[in-house]
């Protein structure tokens, strides 16, 4: 088991859902976004370090059909699977690392809001991306949340690299051309607020 897989283990064995930090009751800008990238409740979506997360309880809410939950902690996806109960068996539960996953079909919808911010080196980085290439299909959207510029430097006690657009765009390089961007002040469980950016790129033909 890596150290990273370790430590998402141990999170998600000794605090509950509401007690992380990135708990969202109501992913809001998520689902907008995904939404807006394919309104098609066939797409094929995927969410990747889902985790514990509530968008895909969303997702479902909404009529989509096709959705995969990758995540490296069993803990976290069990969460999830619990909360949701029998509408869980619909979804294709992955439990593996962004950066060595071997994806075996293409997604419409790539969105990350908890993974790629903790990829603090850039061969991580690089692996992640290849990944994301070979499972976006030409046409497919990619939505990537990270901590923005003015964003913590740290979370879960882990290093991580915050992101704009432009850096984002840099990374996955000129096949990703950007849709759009916005900005939230997520608020913590406990009052304070984290500077989140979100950008939509669409994987050109």
């Amino acid at each position: 088991m890596s150290d990273r897989t370790t430590h998402w283990q141990n999170v998600y064995a000794t605090k509950g859902e509401t007690e992380v930090s990135w708990f969202q009751d109501s992913p809001a800008i998520s689902l907008e976004m995904i939404r807006a990238a394919s309104p098609d409740q066939n797409a094929a979506i995927i969410d990747v370090g889902g985790g514990a997360s509530r968008l895909v309880d969303a997702l479902l809410q909404h009529g989509y059909r096709d959705i995969a939950v990758l995540d490296l902690s069993v803990n976290a996806l069990d969460a999830a699977k619990k909360r949701i109960g029998a509408a869980a068996s619909a979804v294709d539960w992955i439990v593996a690392d962004a950066t060595t996953w071997q994806p075996v079909r293409s997604y419409d919808v790539w969105h990350d809001r908890a993974a790629f911010h903790f990829l603090t080196d850039p061969a991580d980085r690089a692996a992640y991306v290849e990944r994301l290439r070979s499972a976006v299909a030409a046409g497919g959207q990619v939505i990537i949340a990270t901590f923005a510029p003015d964003g913590p430097e740290k979370c879960s006690g882990l290093p991580v690299q915050r992101h704009d657009s432009a850096s984002l765009s840099s990374e996955l390089g000129p096949a990703f051309e950007l849709v759009e961007t916005r900005s939230e002040m997520h608020p913590t469980p406990w009052h304070s607020t984290q500077a989140f950016q979100f950008s939509r790129f669409r994987r050109r033909s």
